[in-house]
């Protein structure tokens, strides 16, 4: 059964309201989403600024960064000490395979 082009025509414009329907749903429903992201960011509270006594927390600081060095100048002498002992173990290990 053939259509005339005016049945056609008509059928297409028809469907045009049911497929704007169909994009803005699905538009909605995206910026919906997006919306709520940028509501979130805007309501994060500014950054407090606080003022600091000079003196008092350079020589806090100083004291503080000596003890944390000495800490990790004894960490540092440990783990090296591990990784020496470790490297002993697996050479003797190879020596008795190598021996067996």
């Amino acid at each position: 059964m053939a259509y005339s082009e005016t049945r056609i025509v008509i059928g297409g414009i028809a469907h045009v309201p049911v497929l704007i329907f169909i994009a803005n749903f699905i538009k909605n429903k995206f910026v919906t989403k997006t919306q709520g992201a940028k509501d979130a960011v805007v309501k994060e509270e500014p950054v407090k600024i606080v003022e600091k006594q000079d003196d008092v927390i350079k020589e806090g600081k100083a004291e503080v960064i000596k003890e944390l060095s000495n800490k990790l100048d004894s960490i540092e002498q440990k783990a090296d000490e591990v990784y020496e002992k470790v490297k002993k173990k697996k050479k003797d290990k190879k020596k008795k395979k190598k021996k067996d």
